[in-house]
This record gives C-alpha cells, sequence and structure tokens, in this order.
C-alpha cells in the first residue's frame, strides 16, 4: 500500500487499511506503530472507525460555497467574445491581457482565459 499521509485515500483502500490494522492487533501488535507502518496518524484511524464502521469519506460530498470571484457567464463569454475579436485572434491570451491592460480594461487573468479557453476546446493546455 503506498504511502497515505497527507492525500484522500480512497475508500477501498481506506476499508483495506483497516482491515489489515484489526487484523494485526489481533496479534498483539500494538496501534501506534501500526499506523506508523501504513503511514497515517492513530487519530485517522480513529476517525475512519468511530462508529464501528469504516466510514466512507465524506470531503467529496461536502458542500462548498461558490467563490465570490468566480467568473460569471457573462463574463465567460465577454472572454470568447474578447479572444475570437478580429484584433486578438491571432494573439496568445498572455498578449490580449497586455493589450487590454495598456487600454486600461481588464476581463481576466492569462490563466483564467487559457481555462476558459480549454473548456471551451478552443485551445491546447499551456
Amino acid at each position: 500500500m503506498e504511502e497515505l499521509r497527507g492525500r484522500m485515500i480512497s475508500d477501498p483502500d481506506r476499508e483495506k487499511a483497516v482491515e489489515l490494522i484489526n487484523e494485526v492487533r489481533e496479534h498483539g501488535v500494538k496501534l501506534k506503530p501500526v499506523c506508523d507502518e501504513l503511514n497515517i496518524s492513530v487519530r485517522t484511524y480513529q476517525r475512519w472507525t468511530k462508529e464501528g464502521e469504516v466510514k466512507k469519506h465524506q470531503r467529496p460530498l461536502t458542500k462548498r460555497p461558490t467563490p465570490k470571484n468566480k467568473i460569471t457567464e457573462e463574463e465567460r463569454i465577454e472572454i470568447i467574445e474578447t479572444v475570437n475579436s478580429p484584433e486578438h485572434t491571432d494573439l496568445a491570451p498572455s498578449q490580449i491581457v497586455r493589450k487590454l491592460a495598456d487600454e486600461g480594461k481588464y476581463i481576466a487573468s492569462e490563466s483564467a482565459i487559457y481555462r476558459i479557453l480549454e473548456e471551451k476546446n478552443e485551445c491546447s493546455p499551456q
């Protein structure tokens, strides 16, 4: 089993880790050395097995608020229209951002423009 600390572990791997820990503990091995060997904390094991069964990972299920600076659909449309306009069509996003900045206009960061173009399949990744 690969190193687990600091990354999200899949539910099947979590179940396997708990199974292995429980198996060696039945043979008298203390919890801390077993957790150390799997590179997880004792607290993590306790959290996983808190109610007598292996808990499923909750991070993917957590509701997260929409970021306040998320680009709106109207802004996305403006970005696409700007990038595809005749005066910008042959320019890279980095050049478009600089050109617009010289004109005193800001529509999005270079990376945001790349991300939106990639979502629309209008450019290859950076």
